[in-house]
């Protein structure tokens, strides 16, 4: 009573040997008729289902992709999951998704663990800390899945070395702060507050890289930029916009702000509504991503959209596709400005 039932158990029941049993309950080997009817009742009425982990080790489980990410909880991080399992489930594979909380260590420790199970693609999602331990770590992650036959994806993340064998889609970040910085200079904004970034994060990095040149290329000084590297996230944007507006007396020097994500610019919002100014009456916000919270917002939030769940597909219909696995590819997906109401055109 109680106890799980064995692939013995089964082969007691259904009179054949246990080597019938695997076979029949594989799938992938010719059985009689009839051995086959009697394992499949007797794995039935006992209830018994088959070890995963023992199936994988004998060749028999079913082929999986693993994505790992910061965490589960952010609309970019969902798309791209959904993504993944999407075209995973098209090809008939299962996906395993797990968080690693930013944690270099976990992040280790579930490659390792989808290397040992076997995994045909590991999927890396999200900015990080560039630097010569990152690229290391990620050279070290692609040699030994490539040595158990898988595959290292990094999905909007930067590339290692350009000789590591790992399969990059990245998306076009600084391109879309780029266009977003240059629809406010379009509308006639010239001192522009930009917080909600993490210095060093390849992710923030990009799109200040985008809003500075695009200042440049309408000829505003650098100077007449605010930067307030405070990180992203909500916390972040409110503490940042408080600051900037605490120094000011509630009466801002700048016209617009660049919010480092979308959940950056609902905390502004909401911050400047308490300080009583209104957006875009008095102050112009845009956000990027495209989380749906930018829909919801009043005003609804002009904001870059990231085709999060394209890059989970491309990401798996890339690993999967037969591509030599010797070497590294890139694929670059595009970003475009999605306008709503939060931003408006100064008069001259």
């Amino acid at each position: 009573m109680g106890e799980r039932a064995t692939i013995r158990d089964v082969a007691a029941r259904a009179g054949v040997s246990v080597a019938t049993v695997s076979r029949v309950l594989a799938g992938t080997y010719p059985t009689s008729a009839a051995s086959r009817a009697k394992v499949l009742r007797a794995a039935k009425d006992l209830d018994y289902v088959a070890n995963a982990h023992a199936r994988a080790l004998a060749g028999a489980g079913r082929k999986t992709i693993a994505v790992l990410m910061l965490d589960v909880v952010s609309s970019f991080y969902a798309a791209v999951a959904q993504g993944v399992e999407m075209e995973a489930a098209r090809h008939e594979r299962l996906t395993l998704v797990a968080s690693t909380g930013a944690d270099p260590a976990r992040e280790l420790a579930l490659v390792q663990m989808m290397r040992e199970q076997a995994a045909e693609a590991v999927v890396l999602v999200g900015g990080v800390v560039e630097d010569d331990e990152y690229r290391a770590r990620m050279a070290r992650y692609a040699q030994s899945l490539a040595a158990a036959g898988s595959r290292l994806v990094l999905c909007g993340r930067p590339a290692p070395a350009p000789d590591v064998p790992a399969l990059v889609v990245e998306y076009d970040n600084e391109a879309g702060a780029h266009a977003i910085t240059s629809h406010l200079l379009g509308a006639g904004h010239r001192r522009i507050a930009m917080i909600g970034y993490q210095p060093g994060n390849t992710t923030g990095e990009g799109r200040v890289r985008g809003c500075l040149r695009a200042l440049a290329d309408h000829g505003v000084p650098r100077s007449d930029v605010l930067l307030h590297d405070i990180g992203f996230g909500q916390n972040n944007g409110d503490r940042a916009i408080r600051e900037l507006l605490d120094k000011c007396d509630g009466r801002p020097d700048f016209t617009a702000v660049v919010a480092g994500d979308d959940r950056v610019a609902a905390a502004v919002v909401k911050a400047l509504a308490e300080y009583g100014l209104r957006v875009p009456d008095d102050i112009s916000v845009v956000g990027y991503n495209d989380d749906p919270v930018a829909a919801d917002m009043t005003p609804g939030l002009t904001t870059v959209h990231i085709p999060g769940e394209e890059l989970g597909r491309t990401a798996v219909r890339l690993a999967l596709g037969g591509s030599a696995r010797t070497g590294q590819q890139r694929h670059l997906l595009g970003t475009h400005i999605v306008v709503r109401d939060s931003v408006r055109r100064l008069t001259p």
